[in-house]
């Protein structure tokens, strides 16, 4: 066949050449993206080119006419939402989960859902530190109230001190979110985070008593939703903690469910003429509530005579409420664990308040109490528990990793032995990811962001991997982690991890619900597009988010394909160096995620929020996606440090492994119409003989660990702003102190060791060796010294308290404890 167009190539390229460069052609378009036009003007080419019969121009035009021209689209999009209507396609979405998909903003997330994430976008995010205004209070008063927390002292009298509670008071604790104007400190989501995880890592009843008022709370709500005049009267007293906040959410058949709350007001007009409420409530698992001074209210708020004029059921409604209210009940206390902190049960039986003073925004913030807590919740969450989950994992990684040197087994210390460099490593390599993606998060949240999605991926991995930290580092302390009292380091923490795991969302609910369950609609580009074309009947609206979705979906075809078959190579990398190739295998987890979701959401549609499981695994490679961006942001903003590349090889083997692990049981899981036998049989077998990565090999394993049994610039960055105490009767500051000791005189006990095996000296008693090496010249006399000390720290290091059979009883529970607080 003669080519016209190609005439040119006679003789020098035959024809299946030119098809060649066609097929690659189409592959480089779909890789990248090419829009319909494209396709139909390079199809036109090569159709001109080739001399194609009139039968393929014919389907060319009919193509074009049908998906190029808008008008003539558009009613193929009207066919496809009637389809779609018809088979009840979309999940039946209640008006609370309305709202909670509704509330915040997508950041990042939605580029790793897209499946070709920008990462010179992402690169370009913030990766904040503090301001020196934030530093010196992190340095000072937190410094200040941690010194003066004495964590056995906290379980023993069942409350903070009266000192703390001063000190809480008058550095302004509580008010850290408040802004400077009403008395507040004004911090940042960053400052914030850094405070709280410190005095966290001081003493887990210090680190919620801070930790609840400047997270979901009147405070938060005020400043974002308060009348001008509730700002005024409120913001300066809670910041000066005249008043104590508390907010009343839980109840006992409505945990995350708000739509089952039975919190009820009524709106009736008062003799003075006032528009009131009268309100009834019972409420549980409320933070501060016991010593609260003013509780915020959320309650459904109905108007039997229509005196607002909106109808009789108003909905979800947020008020504050004074503690000392006729009605009002907070006189009980919870007992979570054991861990000390005010917890407890709210009533209240005909509580009356003013309408337009006490309902947070006044009449206009009637109805928009679930709205609000979504949009703060979505903030908080990303702020607190993400901040105690990462400065617990940094106190565990410095205590664990001073205790493996300092404990001996087998006249070795503990460090040693590969069984416990791999616990280390697993720990110092969670510790590495969680702040990075703590301060990753928080950048977004200084600007104002409020990424639902990723502030749950936040709560629900920081708890959960923290868990797993704890467990390790109970494992590795031993006998001197179970122990309680004024020496043991990690008990109390780990008493307290599963009620991090529980509050602000249940794990399970947050992990299959939020992350994916809802996370699905709000972070893929089009499909909540889609779902409001569909509710508001707009077709012009919805052809656009189709096809643009029908175009999203042809391109990660290819590029997971692609980027399989060559193992992330064809993905390009905003960067060089050592963090590279983790790109491009992000890219290619990024798309092979995002083509999944697609088929799943295409083929199962409204039953896939149902699907728990399913939509567990697909949370979990969401989740880590986004951990393995944070931590490949931490690397590069911190300058590709040589000395972190193991580390980085060894968080990157860590992540992947994650995803490749839920990957492949979603696979086996997918129980889709034809697709199904494909993702079992073929499709797994090759994800499970092509993985992302490797394991961690065991050189990078024992390199990670050494950095906690090493003291150097390394170890603190990794453990930065985590409380250290300068005490050496305190956990920390003795273990720190022996471990120095242990690691200055490793010579000279190395040197010892040596010479007794040869017979240069006796076995037998520390001192007769010491004595007799110095006599030998082998030690000088400080050298000899030097090593008796460290032998004496390791000793005082590992020992556990004891108490006698009396003094055990009498402060085994102390009933009925008065409140100390100030």
């Amino acid at each position: 066949m003669t080519l016209p167009f190609y005439s040119f190539l006679d003789g020098l390229a035959p024809d299946w050449a030119v098809t060649v460069v066609l097929i690659l052609a189409i592959l480089h378009m779909g890789f990248h993206g090419w829009g319909l036009r494209a396709w139909l003007a390079v199809l036109a080419v090569f159709f001109y080119g080739m001399g194609v019969a009139m039968g393929w121009w014919i389907a060319l035009a009919v193509v074009a006419v049908l998906f190029a021209l808008p008008l003539i689209r558009r009613v193929l999009s009207i066919g496809v939402m009637r389809l779609l209507d018809a088979l009840k396609f979309l999940p039946t979405i209640s008006k609370t989960e309305q709202e909670a998909i509704d509330a915040g903003t997508t950041w990042v997330e939605g580029e790793l859902f897209s499946g070709n994430p920008d990462f010179k976008r992402i690169l370009a995010e913030d990766y904040p530190g503090l301001t020196p205004e934030e530093q010196a209070f992190i340095d000072g008063p937190c410094q200040e109230v941690c010194d003066a927390t004495d964590d056995w002292d906290v379980f023993k009298r069942r409350d903070l001190s009266p000192e703390v509670w001063d000190l809480l008071k008058k550095h302004r604790f509580f008010g850290m979110i408040i802004p400077k104007e009403y008395g507040g400190l004004g911090f940042s989501a960053s400052a914030n985070s850094a405070v709280v995880g410190k005095v966290a890592s001081a003493n887990t009843v210090l680190g919620i008593t801070v930790m609840v008022p400047n997270s979901l709370g009147p405070a938060e709500l005020l400043i974002h939703y308060g009348t001008d005049a509730q700002k005024d009267y409120y913001l300066p007293r809670l910041a000066s903690h005249e008043e104590i906040p508390a907010f009343a959410l839980t109840e006992p058949g409505a945990g995350s469910d708000a739509g089952a709350m039975s919190a009820r007001g009524e709106v009736f007009r008062g003799d003075d003429g006032r528009l009131k409420v009268r309100l009834n409530w019972s409420k549980r698992y409320i933070t501060l509530a016991p010593i609260s001074t003013v509780l915020g209210l959320a309650f459904k708020l109905f108007d039997p005579d229509n005196l607002l004029g909106k109808g009789t059921r108003l909905g979800i409604t947020c008020a504050l409420v004074k503690s000392d209210t006729p009605g009002v009940d907070n006189g009980h206390r919870h007992d979570p664990l054991g861990i000390p902190f005010y917890n407890g049960p709210t009533y209240g039986k005909d509580v009356v308040v003013d309408l337009e003073e006490s309902i947070i925004g006044g009449s206009d913030g009637i109805s928009r109490g679930w709205r609000m807590l979504m949009e703060c919740l979505a903030a908080g969450r990303g702020i607190s528990l993400p901040a105690v989950g990462t400065y617990s994992a940094k106190k565990v990684a410095r205590v664990a990793g001073a205790h493996a040197v300092v404990r001996k087994q087998f006249g070795l210390s503990i460090g040693k032995f590969e069984g416990i460099e791999e616990p280390l490593a697993r720990i110092a390599g969670t510790t590495y990811i969680l702040d990075a993606a703590r301060r990753f998060t928080n950048g977004a949240l200084n600007k104002g962001a409020k990424p639902a999605v990723v502030t749950a991926i936040m709560k629900f991995n920081a708890t959960e991997e923290f868990r797993n930290v704890i467990n390790d580092g109970m494992d590795i302390l031993g006998g001197n982690a179970i122990s309680r009292g004024p020496r043991n380091a990690l008990a109390h923490a780990y008493i307290n991890t599963p009620i991090g795991v529980t509050v602000e969302g249940a794990n399970i609910l947050t992990r299959t619900l939020i992350v994916f369950g809802q996370g699905a609609i709000r972070s893929h580009p089009w499909v909540l597009k889609e779902v409001h074309a569909l509710e508001a009947n707009d077709a012009k609206a919805f052809d656009h988010a189709f096809w643009k979705h029908v175009g999203m979906v042809i391109q990660n075809t290819f590029r997971s394909i692609f980027l399989s078959l060559s193992r992330g190579r064809l993905a390009s990398s905003p960067v060089s160096g050592p963090a590279a190739k983790y790109y491009r295998k992000l890219a290619w987890a990024s798309a092979s995620f995002s083509i999944l979701s697609d088929l799943a959401l295409g083929l199962m549609g409204g039953t896939l929020k149902r699907r728990e499981m399913i939509t567990g695994r697909f949370a979990d490679i969401f989740s880590w996606l986004y951990l393995t961006t944070a931590t490949l942001q931490r690397f590069e903003v911190e300058g590709r440090l040589k000395e972190d590349e193991p580390l980085l090889r060894y968080t990157m083997a860590v992540t992947f492994t994650r995803i490749q692990e839920s990957f492949d049981a979603l696979f086996a899981s997918l129980r889709l119409p034809v697709f199904g036998l494909l993702f079992r049989g073929p499709i797994g077998a090759w994800s499970r003989l092509n993985r992302l990565v490797a394991p961690a090999s065991d050189k990078d394993i024992q390199l990670v660990a050494s950095i906690l049994k090493t003291p150097g610039s390394q170890r603190d960055r990794l453990t930065e702003g985590m409380y250290i105490s300068s005490s050496h009767e305190r956990p920390t500051g003795r273990l720190d102190r022996a471990m120095l000791a242990s690691v200055e005189t490793e010579k000279a006990s190395a040197l010892l060791k040596k010479a007794s095996r040869k017979g240069d000296l006796p076995r037998g008693p520390l001192d007769a060796q010491l004595s007799q090496a110095v006599e030998k010249g082998m030690l000088s006399q400080d050298e000899a010294d030097a090593v008796r000390e460290a032998e004496r720290l390791r000793d005082d290091a590992i020992q556990v308290d004891a108490f006698p059979l009396d003094e055990y009883r009498q402060t085994a529970y102390v009933e009925d404890a008065a409140p100390v607080f100030g």
